[in-house]
């Protein structure tokens, strides 16, 4: 049985190939302080991979930017499982890059809520694209 609860490295999105595609070819949306990359990929073991940033520009320090992104990985990992449930009968693997666009340090209830919409977003376009 797998952990519900789990953010591993092959769910990851880890390749800098699959990146700079995803960057290049993959169509996005904003909700703020979120902008979101998103692009259906060729059948891998995984049904989604997930990568987080933050502008070096807005934050300066490193440990700022890390926070950040610790912040949007941990609240991915919790209501993550929406994202399988929706989709369960399309066929399909999704790429998705998520970057902070705010200027200030989020508190983690803001960046809880707007992670369950901005999964809930996501949802309703993958549905609109099959």
């Amino acid at each position: 049985m797998a952990k519900q609860f789990t953010l591993g490295k092959e769910e990851r999105l880890k390749s800098r190939k699959q990146t700079e595609q995803l960057f290049s070819v993959g169509k996005k949306f904003t909700l703020a302080p979120f902008r979101v990359y998103y692009l259906q990929n060729s059948a891998e073991n995984f049904l989604f991979k997930v990568g987080a940033g933050v502008s070096t520009k807005s934050f300066k320090k490193a440990t700022d930017r890390n926070r950040i992104k610790r912040l949007i990985r941990e609240t991915y990992r919790l209501q993550k499982s929406v994202l399988p449930e929706r989709l369960k009968d399309q066929k399909m693997h999704l790429n998705f890059f998520i970057i902070y666009t705010g200027k200030e340090l989020p508190d983690y209830k803001v960046v809880y809520d707007k992670m369950g919409k901005l999964l809930d977003k996501l949802c309703t376009l993958i549905q609109e694209i099959n």
